[in-house]
Parts: C-alpha cells; structure tokens; sequence
C-alpha cells in the first residue's frame, strides 16, 4: 500500500433501510446525506441549509425538538430579499410570506421526520462563528452582510462540549434509542492560513472526543483523518485543492458504508445504487423500441425489488 491506512472497526450500531436518518452540518454533511439518498435510504439532509459550525447545528436541532414555527420577527429584508439567520440563502425569496412558508413547512417535514429518526449524522466544519451585535446570538448564515453587523470568534473545547451535552439529554429525553454520528469536515479551511486550520479541525476534534466519553450513544467516523491521510494526494481534490474531489467523497462513501451497513444492507444497497444510475439514463433515442424495452424491464426490476425487500421506499 502506498499510503497511511486509518482503520475503522466495523460500529456495532448498523443503519438498515428500515431506519430514518437525518444529516446535520457542512457541505460533507449535504454529500453524505445525498448518497443515502440516492441509495435510498430514508434520509433527511440539512433542514436548515448546510451549517458550518457546532453551535448552528445544535441551535438547529433545539428548534425541531420545540416545533418552531417562524414568523416577521424571525426574518429580515436585506437588499430586496426576505431572509432568515437561521437558514442558508436557499430559503430567501422577494416575498416574506413565501420565506416563511418555505422555511415552516420544512420545519414541520423535519420535525415529524426527526421523531421517527434512529440515527443523527452531524459534521462539524469549522469553530469559527459569528455573532450578531444586535443580538449576541450564533448565526447560521451572514448573508453577505457587513462584517462591522458581526463579531467573530472561535468556539473552546469547553463551549462545544457543554453545549451539545445538554442537547444531546434532551434529544435522549425525547428519543432514547437515537444515535449520533458525529465527524470534522474533510474541507480545510485555509482563510486564516494553514495554521489556523490545523488549530480550527483540533478544536472540533478533541471537543467530539469529550462528548464522545460522555455519551455511549455516540460515535465518531473520521472523515477528516481519510482524507488527510489515505487520500492525501492532489489528485482527490476539487480544483480549488481545499474540497474532496467527486473520488475522494465516494471513497469516503464506501468506508462510511463499510462501517455502517451490514453485509445483507450493503448487498442492497448495491441493487439500489444500480437501480439508481439506471433511473437517471438519458437516452439518445427516447422514442426507439430498445429504450422503450429498456423501461420495462426497469420497472420490472423495480417491482421485484419492491416485492423481494417490502419494506423500501422506492
């Protein structure tokens, strides 16, 4: 081998596709949760828009456990858009009314979602946050607003810890069988230098490590030690040499998997997968007797699966 092996023990804890998961964080988060997606596993991936730091996420959860529902006072106009601080710009619209009629009925889905979920997979991106002055609360998103609105400081350990130990009472007062997946972000973040993005990814680490300690329900998957360690060469990174490349996150996908999944899930996972790319072919001829051929025995496939696994969500 050619390269530093991070080994993972298989978890004990196994993802089935009688589960419900929701993926909480950066944008590993939106891609991991897009994979199970696609695999089609019951997943919910960033209610909120993707979050970068711990406090965001777990401000985020706090309002699916309470059932928030937004109104005017939650939402602000900002060069002719209607925007939440609570959200990612995905939300944002000319209309306030719209605004908020986005972000509650996606509360609602995620709220009900979250109350049948079994697994929770949270990725952290980075300690640094910002805090508006008005305010002094965490925000989500600044929205291109001006830097003298915010003030930004980096999390502690401490904070991180205390902060998700008493969500994390909470989220087993009302589930006591959730488990939480926590992992770093395998994208560096190099705007303070690469220094700071070694003390950053540390901060995030030791702080999963204590709650880790706290918790039996929780766990870690080292994303970030794969890609800085068996995928350390250039060649899996975007062309910005900072994100994973599209080989890298199905590399990380596949030891993700590997971990998670039992022999009898990844065997299906694997028709899924197939069924998946299948359900997404474009033809050159979509009128042709082949491709018309083709179809059936798609959807012939697609029954059987249905029949062969009756409790899929296809």
């Amino acid at each position: 081998m050619f390269y530093t092996a991070v080994n993972i023990d298989s978890s004990t804890s196994k993802i089935s596709y009688q589960d419900r998961i929701i993926t909480l964080g950066s944008c590993f988060a939106e891609n991991i949760g897009k994979k199970m997606s696609n695999a089609y596993f019951r997943t919910d991936t960033n209610p909120f828009g993707v979050l970068y730091n711990p406090i965001s996420i777990a401000n985020s959860l706090e309002m699916l456990l309470e059932n928030k529902r937004f109104t005017l006072e939650d939402i602000f106009e900002n060069k002719s858009l209607w925007q939440s601080f609570s959200h990612s710009s995905l939300f944002s619209d000319i209309s306030p009314e719209i605004c908020l009629t986005n972000i509650n009925s996606r509360l609602d889905c995620s709220t009900h979602f979250l109350s049948k979920s079994n697994f929770l997979l949270i990725t952290f991106g980075t300690a640094w946050v910002f805090e508006e002055k008005k305010s002094g609360r965490v925000v989500s998103n600044c929205h291109k607003l001006p830097a003298s609105t915010f003030i930004r400081r980096r999390l502690t350990v401490h904070e991180i810890v205390e902060n998700y130990s008493m969500l994390i009472n909470k989220l087993q007062a009302h589930f006591p069988a959730i488990r939480l997946i926590f992992s770093v972000s395998p994208i560096r973040h190099f705007k303070d230098g690469a220094h700071d993005n070694n003390l950053n990814k540390s901060i995030l680490l030791l702080a999963i490590e204590a709650i880790k300690k706290r918790f039996t329900q929780v766990d870690y998957f080292p994303a970030y030690e794969i890609m800085m360690d068996e995928l350390r060469d250039y060649r899996y990174y975007a062309s910005d040499m900072l994100h994973p490349s599209s080989t890298a996150i199905d590399y990380i996908w596949t030891r993700f998997s590997e971990t998670y999944f039992s022999s009898d899930t990844l065997l299906i996972k694997k028709e899924l997968e197939q069924l998946a790319t299948d359900l997404m072919h474009r033809p050159l001829h979509p009128k042709s007797s082949e491709y018309n051929l083709f179809q059936l025995n798609l959807n012939k496939r697609k029954l059987e699966l249905l029949k062969k696994y009756s409790f899929l969500k296809l």
